[in-house]
This record gives structure tokens, C-alpha cells and sequence, in this order.
């Protein structure tokens, strides 16, 4: 295969996340995973609503919809008893809901999705070293055929918990092991509990403490759930390394008898389990590098942050990470990024897996609080980021810059019948600028705009015209979209004319009140060259 552009380690939903959108640009990328083949478990289950937009805008998301099943809320036990039931409802501007899908689906979707660009895993292949000087990353893999020295620009390391780009850049994984284990099961039940919740039964001793556990996660399949409940003795064993006492662990593989034994004691329904797929002991602990990069290597997902799985945080955490740098990556392939574009991913993504990680140990040890909106991981923004214009202060409208884009469903065109999502314009590898206008609108100041921003972009960069009713469509010289019921101007808050510029990954970079071309092209020099 030779040298690359991009080299990314793990075939994980992360690592295959970063290998697509790099492809999608243009970028040239190679793929490795020490695994031979993909593994059969169902280990991340559940996809959070952000995650869906996310894989919207790869155009992966109609065979995830399919693939999937819908997660409506949480059905909770305690020493038999039923607690309130929590139903997951979200705004109607969001434009999906909760799923869960196994991660086995998840990244066979991801994996044709990358060959549909050309791409493919390189299995058996496993990262041994690697070094780096100013221009580039000399990395050593073990292949099938031997051992290969590739040259890349970059490497992205996706390689999980126990990664070896971490490792070999020396960064500190700071944190600790909680001293449980847990097993994981794949199994069918014959319960009438409603479909689509997660049924979460424990029990406590006097003391209020925990001391049985069973949560169930509904998968596609008749009755079908990915369990998890606390080792029995008998399989229990010494923990290892604290840093090595996160994920799956060989050789200890559960049976449908020791399941059944604590569905006897914990599940709120009389049933059977059957059809055991497969099963394992696992660890869980806490963990987050101290930086996501260093010189031209950079870390996402678990080679990043690992924490416990309260809430499904850890595998759209890690999707996000992906979908944050590859962007960066490709300008900076294609010789376009500005000085300190590439600084911005550990500024922006940071923050996030430290906030997920403070927030998950706080969950497993003092129980759900559940906030939907933040667990479906639509509150992330990077309004703090040195990509994003100035926080404007007390007043100004939301959202912000920083702040992730929402969706919004009443725009129309002057051709076809149909409503246009906002989504629909953002769907792009490039940054899209949004010029709202009115009646008082001048065409011409606004075509100036559009003009200058296409060429601080380096041509990378969409422009549409969303126009309030009234508004002069010809002279901007830009497609246009109808805002005639106002969904555009309610969402964003919006007062015309104005300019907003939205990143790739759907994050607001800036917005401009009456704009003109000198702010805007200023503003580009933090992304562009």
C-alpha cells in the first residue's frame, strides 16, 4: 500500500468514522486493525440523536435507521419494585430520536460505507512504533506479509483503551479502576415488558448501597437484549494492571446459567433466557489522556477517554471526535488550514471527554440523572474554541457561535413543492454560509459577501440565501430557500439581514448582523490559509 496522507489505527466506529469523512474529502487514508477479523460483540449499543445527525450528514443514516431499534425510556426496578418510568422526549426541532444498534452493525454499516470511497481495513495489522520530525510520522506495522515502515503526514490513533499510539507517545492516561466486574451477554427473554426501554433492576442493602445489578438494552430481534449484571464468584478474578482493567477480558466466558441465575433474582418479570450469541467478563475504569495530540499524531475515543457506559456516552464521544478532526485534517492535507487549525481539535474535544467522564463515574456511583438533551449529546458546543468568533455577552441570540446548528423544517424552494430541511443545506464536507435576508434586503451587499467568503474559503465553502417573506430573491446570485413560516428566523433567532456561518461538523463558527465582506473573510484567516 506504500505511504499515505493519513494514517488511522483502529477499525473501530471511531477509526472508521475518521477513515470515511477523510476519504469523503479527497484525503488519502490507510486503515489498520491488529484484529483479523471484525469482533461479534454488541459492545456499544445505544446512538445517541446527535450521532444520527452526525451520520446524516456522512449519508449513512438511512441504513442505520434501518438496521436499528428505537430506545423510548428506561423502565427501573429496586428491590423488586417499580420505580417512575423515564420517558426520553426531546424538543420537535431534533430530527431523530434515541436508537440502539449493536456495534457490530455499527461498524459493518461504517465499513461499506468506507469501501463505497474506495477505502478498506487492513486486518492483521498492528501498530509497533512510531516517531515523528516536523514533516511527517514514520510508523512501524506488523502485517500478515512482515513488517512495514509507512510514512504519513498524520496518524490518527482510534486503537481503544489500551492504545498503542498512546503508549508510544509517551502521554499520561490519569485516573483509576472501579474494583467491580460486570459480564455481558447477547440473549433473547420471553418477558411482556414493553418494547424500546431499557429495564434497569437493582438491589440494596439496608444501607442504600447496590449490591445486585442487572441492566438490559434492547437489541433488534424478538425479545432480544444486550444484559449486563455483576460476576458471579466463580468467575471472578484478580484484577490485572489497574490500567489495563477496562473492556472485554479472555478466557472467562459467562453461560446461560449463570444469566438465568440473576434474571431468577433481579428481573421484574418471570422469564427464561435463550439463544445465548455470545458473552464475556468485563472491567470498567476512568481514564483521560492528557492531551489528544502531539506534533502530528492525535488520539479519539477510547485511546482518549474511557469511563463507564451509564447513559451510552463513550462510542458517540468517540464518533464525535472523529467527525471533529477529520475536517481539520483534510484542509490541512490539502494545504489550506490556517496556522493553529489543527491546535483547535484537543481545544475543542478536551473539554467534552473530561465533562463525559466526570459525569459517567458520577452516574455509576450515584445513580442517573438523567438530563436528555446533554445524554443525547446536543448541548456539546466549543463556544470557548479559537475557531469561533467572540462570545457576544449577555443578549445576544441563540444559538451561539460555538453552539451546534439545529435543524429546522419549514423552508421551501420556488421549484419544488416539498418542505427543505435546514440539514439539507449543511449536508457537506465544505463550511456553509447562511444569508438571511428581508424586504429591506440590498442584493448587492450580500452577493459582495458571498463573493469574499468563497474566496477566503479557497472555494470550500457553500452559500445559500434564506429569505424571509418579502425579500428580493434575484441579484445575490446564490441558491435560496423560503423561510415563509418563519421556522428559520424562530430557531436561530435570527434578524435580518444576517450572516451565519456554519462549520462541517455542524457547529456555528460566527454570526454576523448586518455583515459585510472585511468581517467575514477576517474571520476565515482562523480556519483557512
Amino acid at each position: 500500500m506504500g505511504d499515505t496522507e493519513v494514517l488511522v489505527v483502529g477499525a473501530g466506529p471511531v477509526g472508521l468514522t475518521a477513515a470515511v469523512e477523510l476519504r469523503r474529502r479527497g484525503v488519502g487514508c490507510r486503515i489498520v486493525d491488529r484484529l483479523g477479523e471484525p469482533q461479534p460483540y454488541a459492545k456499544a449499543v445505544g446512538v445517541q440523536p446527535r450521532t444520527l445527525e452526525v451520520w446524516d450528514a456522512m449519508g449513512l443514516v438511512r441504513d442505520a435507521l434501518d438496521a436499528a431499534v428505537p430506545l423510548y425510556g428506561q423502565l427501573g426496578y429496586v428491590n423488586g419494585e417499580p420505580q417512575p418510568r423515564v420517558d426520553l422526549r426531546l424538543p420537535p426541532d431534533v430530527p431523530y430520536g434515541f436508537a440502539a444498534l449493536p456495534q457490530y452493525t455499527t461498524e459493518a454499516l461504517l465499513t461499506a460505507h468506507l469501501e463505497a470511497y474506495g477505502g478498506h481495513v487492513e486486518r492483521g495489522t498492528e501498530l509497533v512504533g512510531l516517531e515523528q520530525d516536523a514533516d511527517a510520522v514514520r510508523a512501524r506495522l506488523r502485517t500478515p506479509g512482515g513488517t512495514e515502515t509507512v510514512q504519513a503526514r498524520y496518524v490518527v490513533g482510534c486503537d481503544g483503551a489500551h492504545s498503542r499510539t498512546r503508549k508510544a507517545l509517551g502521554l499520561a492516561f490519569e485516573g483509576d479502576a472501579f474494583p467491580e466486574e460486570y459480564m455481558l451477554a447477547d440473549v433473547a427473554v420471553d418477558w411482556d415488558l414493553p418494547s424500546g426501554y431499557t429495564v434497569r433492576s437493582a438491589h440494596q442493602d439496608a444501607g442504600g448501597a447496590t449490591d445486585d445489578l442487572l441492566v438490559c438494552v434492547p437489541l433488534p430481534g424478538r425479545g432480544r437484549y444486550r444484559m449486563s449484571m455483576l460476576v458471579p464468584p466463580e468467575l471472578s478474578s484478580p484484577a490485572p494492571d489497574p490500567e489495563a482493567a477496562h473492556g472485554l477480558e479472555a478466557g472467562r466466558a459467562p453461560e446461560l446459567r449463570h444469566v438465568q441465575a440473576v434474571l431468577d433474582r433481579l428481573a421484574p418479570r418471570p422469564t427464561t433466557a435463550r439463544d445465548l450469541r455470545w458473552s464475556s467478563v468485563f472491567r470498567i475504569s476512568h481514564r483521560l489522556a492528557e492531551s489528544y495530540a502531539a506534533g502530528r499524531v492525535f488520539l479519539a475515543g477510547d485511546a482518549a477517554h474511557i469511563h463507564p457506559p451509564t447513559g451510552a456516552q463513550g462510542m458517540n464521544t468517540g464518533i464525535q471526535d472523529a467527525y471533529n478532526l477529520a475536517w481539520k485534517l483534510a484542509l490541512a492535507t490539502q494545504g489550506v488550514a490556517a496556522d493553529g487549525l489543527l491546535d483547535s481539535y484537543h481545544a475543542e474535544r478536551h473539554p467534552v471527554g473530561e465533562e463525559v467522564v466526570a459525569r459517567t463515574v458520577r452516574h455509576a456511583r450515584e445513580g442517573l440523572d438523567l438530563q436528555v438533551m446533554r445524554e443525547a449529546q446536543l448541548l456539546v458546543r466549543y463556544r470557548d474554541s479559537p475557531l469561533v468568533t467572540a462570545d457576544p455577552g449577555p443578549g445576544a441570540p441563540e444559538p451561539r457561535p460555538g453552539d451546534r446548528a439545529p435543524d429546522c423544517r419549514g423552508l421551501t424552494g420556488d421549484i419544488a413543492a416539498y418542505p427543505v430541511r435546514l440539514f439539507d443545506l449543511l449536508r457537506s464536507s465544505h463550511h456553509t454560509l447562511l444569508l438571511y435576508a428581508d424586504a429591506a434586503a440590498v442584493p448587492e451587499e450580500l452577493r459582495a459577501c458571498a463573493t469574499a467568503a468563497r474566496a477566503g474559503a479557497h472555494g470550500r465553502l457553500n452559500v445559500f440565501a434564506v429569505l424571509a417573506p418579502g425579500a428580493p430573491g434575484d441579484g445575490i446570485g446564490v441558491p435560496r430557500v423560503n423561510d415563509r413560516d418563519g421556522s428559520f428566523s424562530r430557531t436561530y433567532a435570527a434578524r435580518a439581514p444576517e450572516a451565519i456561518l456554519v462549520r462541517p461538523d455542524a457547529h456555528i463558527s460566527a454570526r454576523f448582523p448586518h455583515p459585510t465582506p472585511l468581517p467575514l473573510t477576517h474571520h476565515l484567516t482562523t480556519t483557512f490559509t
